[in-house]
């Protein structure tokens, strides 16, 4: 077994190809059943859930697709029945699943993260496995020319300018100008408000509207709400505000997985362990624009993305 284009070296590489080999011999001569991945909708967690797909297929696990099922609530349905039994999700949900989205404990990476991982154990048998390096929270962006032209690169930068006077008007949706984690985080961390005529409320949660109204200047709009990792960013020559006072629960993607499942795969933790350590905000936001713009197949990128971080067989 070796890597296509490099020799076994880092770590990481040690790592993941222990996990292969101790997963390769566990499962010879045994007739375990297939394991069940599944996912969002979104195109981030379907892409997600392919590289879990990907992983657990070198390990010669085998598996079921059950990617881009539904939304949030529907995803956690079947993955607490037990229709799931492995999925992508994001730690600053689990503030929601557990009703402590008021709680800022959420707001710390780390914490989240062992918040999340304690509070499904205990009350769902769901274990949290390795969690990636980024955080798809929402963000407001601006253009490029006028965040360069104003001087805008964080969200202190914005309530600057809102409290100054510039003509401001912020595409998002019903939920984000609603939920008290949404825009009213924001404005109540960095002293800022926008009034009714500063916003367009369009239907739905897509981004791609939002963004595409403030890359196009759509009725007079010059902000969005977006998320972090998405994909269209930079292909819309827009400029995520960085949160500095973090003012939005982490959103960190882990891996979950039921731990019926990982008692008869023991394995699967470090062999997805190295995947989502290469998954920074970097990196997903350039995987997401693949599949997002470039229409680029999600099988296809993860492979691409495996073979240029040296972990496809």
């Amino acid at each position: 077994m070796m890597f296509l284009y490099d020799v076994l070296g880092t770590p990481t590489r040690r790592l993941f190809l222990a996990a292969v080999a101790s997963s390769t011999l566990a499962r010879a001569g045994t007739a375990a059943r297939p394991v069940v991945v599944g996912s969002k909708l979104d195109l981030e967690g379907g892409l997600l859930g392919e590289m879990m797909l990907l992983a657990l297929g070198q390990a010669k696990i085998a598996a079921e697709n059950r990617l881009r099922i539904g939304p949030t609530s529907i995803l956690r349905s079947a993955l607490l029945s037990g229709a799931v039994d492995l999925c992508p999700e994001y730690t600053g949900n689990a503030a929601f699943f557990f009703h402590e989205d008021g709680d800022p404990l959420w707001k710390d990476g780390a914490a989240g993260y062992a918040r999340a991982k304690k509070l499904d154990y205990e009350k769902n048998h769901l274990v949290w496995l390795a969690s990636a390096p980024a955080d798809n929270s929402w963000v407001i962006a601006v253009p490029e020319f006028l965040a360069l032209e104003q001087n805008l690169r964080t969200m202190e930068d914005f309530a600057r300018f809102v409290r100054d006077g510039n003509k401001v008007r912020l595409a998002a949706s019903a939920e984000f100008v609603e939920s008290a984690a949404g825009l009213p985080a924001f404005e109540a961390s960095y002293g800022f408000r926008l009034d009714a005529r500063q916003l367009l409320v369009l239907p739905g949660g897509e981004t791609s509207a939002t963004m595409k109204a403030a890359a196009d200047g759509i009725s007079g709009v010059n902000a969005a709400m977006a998320y972090a990792t998405d994909g269209a960013l930079k292909a819309l020559a827009l400029h995520a505000l960085e949160d500095t006072r973090h003012a939005e629960p982490v959103y960190a993607p882990a891996p979950v997985i039921r731990e019926a499942i990982l008692a008869s795969y023991p394995e699967i933790g470090g062999i997805l362990k190295p995947v989502f350590a290469k998954l920074d905000l970097a990196s997903l936001r350039d995987l997401n624009e693949k599949v997002a713009v470039e229409g680029e197949d999600p099988g296809a990128v993860a492979r691409e993305f495996f073979r240029a971080q040296g972990l496809l067989q």
